[in-house]
């Protein structure tokens, strides 16, 4: 789940900070912690945090550096490493503590996926959400209130029901507010789409701030909304087994661009393919192909258009027979 994730990156920014404070700043440290710190943004928002805990505990390091006498000192390496892991951990589970309780008091929880990994997250009321490959969202639950920010990707709610606390998607400049329904909602640059499966949901335009407009969409079941930044909504007919599709491993193209079928399959991972003349990019495709086989997608679409697959081992090549 993603709070033990959150625990656990707060465990280990702790014990890079136990390190740090116990066996000062030795280049390999140093190196190690650079390297922890870059590999994720959570890595370096829960460091931040553990250090702010650490200057607020009284004395802490002025502690740890008198806790070793001069005799104590004198007695060697071994007994300043056993001493200082001791009280490292004790201050450890301090910081850990407050770090718990960060997350506790905060209220927020940040879900996301890499390119070809999909998530289901169960929320605290029931309601659930399903992450599309590369998709970052932050869930927010107060108590008046369940929102969600969409930073980028796609995602599919199943919301519980409750009138008194409504649950809300923001993405770009739309906010999409539901009670007791199904919806997907996918943010690609500045274009947004919300696809409503069933029951209903209200979609408003933001203004500058958090304002919405006079006016708002109602949609129905079977019903897409499109809307890019500047440009006026969209409402048209979709089907609900091609907007899922995602869920099942599959992806559905109907006269879909080819450059926008690979850019959307790039999505899921595998095997990478590439036009050997970019005028080919204006091809159409249409079908159902599985999102984790981009193999079986470059050999139909070679053999719709009469292309030929050249195959290495980082890429899958179409080129004009």
């Amino acid at each position: 789940m993603r709070r033990d994730r959150s625990e656990r990156i707060a465990a280990e920014a702790t014990a890079w900070l136990a390190r740090l404070e116990s066996t000062g700043r030795t280049p390999s440290t140093e190196a190690g912690l650079k390297a922890w710190l870059l590999a994720d943004d959570a890595h370096r928002r829960s460091f931040e945090r553990a250090m702010d805990v650490w200057a607020i505990i009284p004395g802490a390091a002025e502690l740890l550096a008198a806790s070793l006498s001069p005799a104590r000192k004198r007695s060697g390496f071994r007994h300043f490493v056993e001493h200082g892991r001791a009280l490292a951990m004790a201050a450890s589970l301090l910081i850990m503590c407050f770090v718990s309780g960060w997350f506790l008091i905060d209220g927020s929880t940040t879900y996301s996926t890499v390119v070809g990994e999909q998530q289901v997250a169960t929320l605290e009321d029931g309601s659930r959400i399903a992450l599309n490959a590369d998709t970052k969202l932050k869930v927010h639950y107060g108590k008046a209130s369940r929102s969600v920010q969409l930073d980028k990707g796609e995602a599919m709610f199943e919301v519980a029901h409750n009138a008194r606390r409504p649950f809300t998607v923001e993405a770009g400049n739309k906010r999409i507010t539901a009670l007791g329904t199904s919806f997907i909602v996918r943010k690609t640059g500045d274009s947004v789409a919300v696809i409503l499966l069933s029951g209903k949901v209200r979609v408003d335009t933001l203004d500058a701030g958090t304002a919405p407009r006079a006016t708002a969409t109602i949609l129905a079941p079977g019903e897409q909304l499109m809307a890019a930044a500047q440009s006026p909504e969209v409402v048209t007919r979709t089907s609900a087994e091609a907007a899922t599709a995602w869920r099942r491993g599959q992806i559905v193209f109907d006269e879909t661009s080819l450059s926008a079928a690979l850019t959307e399959l790039g999505r899921y991972g595998g095997q990478h393919i590439e036009l050997a003349d970019p005028r080919l990019g204006g091809l159409t495709v249409s079908g159902v192909f599985a999102t984790n086989d981009t193999a079986e997608f470059a050999h139909a679409v070679a053999a719709l258009h009469d292309l030929r697959v050249e195959r290495s081992d980082s890429r899958l090549l179409l080129t004009r027979r």
